[in-house]
């Protein structure tokens, strides 16, 4: 199960820390975008799309220390529901995005489950 349990572990670092170096380097615009169809825009726009990605890239870190795995895939689950929930107050549209930004958070979900329960069996 290890070569397994590593390779979960660094897809989900990869996954986090390049939505938080994209979110804050690559393309912030687009984060700007969404939250402005909320009305959301200046200072609570900045500190939404920057403390967001500063968020992806604090939880890879975390996970690529190993420490306490079991809280940190708690924190990555609590987030991942707290963003799909606020872009389906701004935009239920995402759901039926066909390049999934909101439904591929159902098979990172079971991964991110699926290293829980692994953890301390690896």
């Amino acid at each position: 199960m290890k070569p397994m349990y590593y390779l979960a572990c660094f897809s989900l670092v990869f996954v986090w820390l390049f939505t938080g170096l994209t979110s804050i380097f690559f393309a912030p615009e687009v984060g700007f975008e969404i939250l402005a169809k909320a009305q959301i825009t200046g200072i609570y726009a900045d500190i939404s799309v920057y403390g967001g990605g500063l968020l992806d890239i604090f939880l890879g870190v975390w996970l690529i220390t190993q420490r306490k795995l079991k809280l940190c895939c708690i924190a990555q689950i609590a987030t991942i529901f707290i963003y799909s929930l606020l872009l389906t107050i701004i935009d239920a549209s995402f759901w039926l995005h066909p390049f999934g930004p909101v439904t591929k958070n159902l098979p990172i979900l079971v991964l991110i489950v699926w290293l829980y329960q692994a953890e301390g069996t690896s």
